[in-house]
C-alpha cells in the first residue's frame, strides 16, 4: 500500500514574494508591558528591605551628620533659651583637637590589632579539630566553644569583673603562688583584660561559622587530596583553609565592626577598676557627651566613629581583594 507523503499547508504569509503582515499595535502594547513588569518586578521584593534599610541605618546616619553642623549658643546670662548655630567643620575639629578622644580610638584600634587575629586564629583552629575525622566527643566540645556567647555579655563582663578584682580574684591568687604579682585592672593590663573578655565571649561565634563553611566543602576535595598522601595538618592548610576564605573575611570584618563598637565590657570593668577613664572607648565619650546634653558633639564623635570603621573595614576588604587578585 503506498502512502502520499504528508504535505504542509503553506500559510499566505509564508509564500514566496509574500509580506508578513507587522504585529497589531495591541499586541506590541502587551508585550512591551509584559517586558516593562518583569524589569520592574525585583524592586517589588527589594522594597521591604530597602525601606526598613533606609528607616533604621540610612536615616539615623544623615540626622547625626545633620546635628553634628550645629552648636547650642547662649547670650547674655544664659537666661534665655539656647539657639542652635550652625557652624560647619568646628565640632569636628573640636573633636579631633580632644586628645581623650583621638586617644579612645587609637587604643581600640590597637586592642583590635592584637585581639582579632587571636581570636579568629582560636576560632580557626577549633573548627578545624571539629571537622577532623577522629575527634571525640564533636557535640559536647561543639557546644562548650559556643557556651560563652550564649553568656549574655552583660552577665559575661560581671563574671570576669569578679575574676579581676584584685582582692578576691582567684587568678590572681594562683599567679601570686607563683610568684607573680598580676594585677588585671591596672593601667597596663586593662587593655589585655578588655581583649581577653572578648576573644571568651565571641571565639565560639566566629567557630561556628568557620565550621560551617568547612561542612560546606565537597567531599571530593578532600577525599582526592587524601588519596594523594595529603592528610592530617597538609591538608587543613593546602585544601579547607583556602576553601573557607570568604568565611575567614567576613568574620573578620564583623570583628572589626564590633571591636570599634566597644562598650560594654569597658563600663562593667570601671565597677572594679576605678582608674577606667570615662570616655576610654569612642562610644564612652560619645555617651558622655549625651549625659552632658551636649547632643551635637555626641553626634559629631558617632559620625567620625563611623567613618573609621569605614576605612577599617573597606580597607581591609579592598586589601583582601587585591591580595587574592594578586595570586
Amino acid at each position: 500500500m503506498h502512502t502520499s507523503p504528508a504535505v504542509t499547508p503553506v500559510r499566505p504569509a509564508e509564500r514566496a514574494g509574500a509580506t508578513p503582515k507587522p504585529p497589531r499595535p495591541e499586541a506590541v502594547t502587551v508585550r512591551r508591558r509584559r517586558t516593562d513588569g518583569r524589569r520592574w518586578a525585583p524592586l517589588g521584593f527589594l522594597l521591604p528591605f530597602g525601606t526598613l534599610f533606609a528607616v533604621t541605618f540610612v536615616a539615623p546616619i544623615c540626622y547625626a551628620l545633620y546635628e553634628s553642623l550645629f552648636k547650642l549658643h547662649r547670650s547674655g546670662l544664659g537666661l534665655a533659651p539656647p539657639a542652635e548655630v550652625f557652624t560647619g567643620l568646628s565640632n569636628y575639629t573640636d573633636a579631633l583637637a580632644d586628645d581623650a578622644f583621638t586617644g579612645s580610638i587609637v587604643r581600640v584600634v590597637l586592642i583590635g590589632v592584637v585581639q582579632v587575629p587571636l581570636m579568629l586564629g582560636l576560632a580557626l583552629v577549633l573548627a578545624l579539630a571539629l571537622d577532623a575525622r577522629r575527634t571525640p566527643a564533636k557535640r559536647f566540645f561543639r557546644l562548650a566553644f559556643f557556651l560563652p556567647y550564649a553568656v549574655p555579655g552583660v552577665i559575661g563582663g560581671l563574671m570576669w569583673s569578679f575574676l579581676y578584682q584584685p582582692d578576691v580574684s582567684p587568678i590572681a591568687d594562683a599567679l601570686g603562688h607563683l610568684g607573680l604579682d598580676v594585677d588585671f585592672t591596672s593601667d597596663g593590663m586593662l587593655p589585655w583584660s578588655v581583649g581577653n573578655m572578648l576573644t571568651w565571649g565571641w571565639t565560639g561565634y566566629n567557630m561556628i561559622v568557620i565550621h560551617s563553611a568547612l561542612k560546606a566543602i565537597p567531599g571530593e576535595f578532600t577525599e582526592a587530596a587524601e588519596l594523594d598522601g595529603c592528610t592530617g595538618w597538609r591538608l587543613a592548610w593546602h585544601i579547607k583553609i583556602p576553601m573557607v576564605r570568604p568565611a575567614l573575611v567576613m568574620t573578620t570584618v564583623f570583628s572589626i565592626i564590633g571591636m570599634a563598637q566597644l562598650y560594654n565590657e569597658p563600663v562593667i570593668m570601671k565597677a572594679v577598676a576605678p582608674n577606667l577613664a570615662g570616655d576610654w572607648t569612642p562610644i564612652m565619650a560619645a555617651q558622655n557627651e549625651v549625659a552632658a546634653n551636649n547632643y551635637h558633639a555626641a553626634a559629631t564623635r558617632s559620625v567620625i566613629l563611623a567613618l573609621v570603621i569605614f576605612v577599617l573595614s573597606f580597607g581591609f576588604m579592598r586589601f583582601v581583594n587585591k591580595r587574592g587578585g594578586s595570586q
